[in-house]
């Protein structure tokens, strides 16, 4: 390709960002004011079009993963990717527990009256234009729409390359919902092309997209937060921890550990670090680390851990701070709630930590101090999701301190303004 024909093909793309860019601006005047109701026909034909249009919706995805593995793709990415039967469903499942959510717009927050009469409230409003941006999950183009549409936001979605025709076929249906219930289409909008030049001009689009939402690797978050021109709300690693308490009952750390790393190795919420007390290393350690063992998962321990088991591998410092994404897990002693805390909050990535004890000031005090956007106790990592929280689905885990933190549903896409009504006040 020629070098003219480069700089034909990249204004062209321009064009084409910008036309997206102000048709979303335009459809986002009309959602910010359209009713509940409507919103919610449009959530619930599209689950509709989303099971009717199942097996459309596989062989697209079976078109992705056989191009993924050919690219020699991870396999945790991959699993990322795939789509069956279940998971379509589960899908269509989210987007009509989105539907069945209390409409955020219009909330009042706050409201009250000052002396001088002036009636002040505080109401919760849509964001704008959401661009979001990323990578494999092709479920994330539903759970994105929705929640947008649900808080009256428009979005352009520009999905991950590897997903490019399961993306492609699930946006159709959202549309479909759209037309369904007579609201603009360009409502959700897919960038229809593989060329990341488009990543590049939605950060530089401030005039039509209000906040900017990257969910994937580090390599992408880094990008869009070094490049953004706009406020971006952030999805950081899930470096996600399980400390077992001295005052732990074993068979529940046993439950929770294997739970928290081995449900799913590729999500956010899989744990990547198991921390134990050392006041119990000689009761819990070895049965934790067997059962991960036994349960096809890689352990790499402290110099104590290794002595429990030869197949244990010697952990690394770089260990501590990896999000492995896969069947591996890392292992180390601590010196009660105080250790796990100082670890959790040097290595951790703010995300999701979980305290497993019977001892109640213990708990507390690790849900206080270790600074994540989500902290448990006796419960397993996994619960990191959306869904889980009863938001029907998420559009990623916030580890942002600013505007939200955790899980990212309808309501954290929205802001607010106050509205004041008076009576003929002026201002001495």
């Amino acid at each position: 390709m020629t070098a003219v024909s480069k700089d034909r093909d990249h204004q062209s793309l321009d064009a084409e960002m910008r036309r997206i860019g102000a048709a979303a601006r335009d459809a986002a005047r009309a959602l910010a004011i359209a009713s509940p109701e409507s919103k919610t026909k449009a959530l619930r034909a599209a689950a509709q079009a989303i099971r009717d249009h199942a097996a459309e919706i596989v062989a697209a995805n079976g078109d992705d993963v056989a191009a993924a593995k050919r690219a020699g793709l991870a396999a945790p990415l991959i699993d990322r990717l795939m789509l069956d039967a279940a998971r379509v469903a589960a899908i269509a499942k989210g987007l009509d527990e989105i539907a069945g959510l209390p409409d955020p717009v219009g909330t009042e927050l706050a409201r009250w009256t000052r002396p001088n009469g002036l009636d002040i409230a505080r109401v919760r409003v849509p964001l704008g234009v959401i661009g979001i941006i990323y990578e494999s999950r092709p479920n994330v183009t539903a759970d994105a729409g929705g929640l947008c549409l649900r808080a009256g936001n428009a979005c352009i979605l520009r999905g991950g390359s590897e997903s490019f025709h399961s993306s492609r076929a699930i946006a159709s249906c959202l549309a479909e919902g759209l037309r369904a219930a007579k609201l603009p289409v360009a409502a959700i909008q897919l960038v229809p092309t593989r060329d990341r030049a488009a990543v590049s001009m939605m950060l530089t689009m401030p005039e039509f997209i209000d906040v900017i939402i990257p969910r994937g690797g580090k390599a992408l978050i880094e990008r869009v937060m070094n490049e953004s021109r706009i406020p971006v709300l952030a999805h950081l690693e899930g470096n996600c921890h399980v400390y077992v308490d001295g005052a732990a009952d074993l068979a529940m750390a046993r439950r929770i550990t294997v739970n928290a790393k081995m449900r799913r190795t590729s999500v956010c919420g899989a744990a990547e670090t198991l921390l134990v007390d050392r006041k119990v290393a000689g009761t819990h350690l070895a049965p934790l680390v067997k059962d991960l063992l036994d349960a096809g998962c890689a352990v790499r321990g402290d110099a104590q851990t290794q002595k429990l088991d030869p197949r244990v591998a010697p952990a690394s410092d770089k260990d501590w701070d990896t999000e492995f994404l896969d069947a591996i897990i890392a292992v180390k002693l601590v010196d009660g709630v105080d250790g796990a805390i100082q670890h959790v909050n040097r290595h951790g990535s703010h995300h999701t930590d979980t305290i497993v004890t019977g001892d109640a000031a213990a708990a507390e005090r690790f849900m206080r101090e270790v600074d994540s956007g989500i902290v448990l106790h006796n419960a397993s990592t996994q619960f990191a999701d959306g869904s889980e929280f009863g938001m029907g689905a998420e559009i990623g885990i916030s580890t942002n301190r600013l505007h939200a933190r955790g899980p990212v549903g309808a309501e954290q896409l929205t802001s607010f303004k106050y509205v004041v009504r008076g009576t003929g006040q002026i201002r001495p």
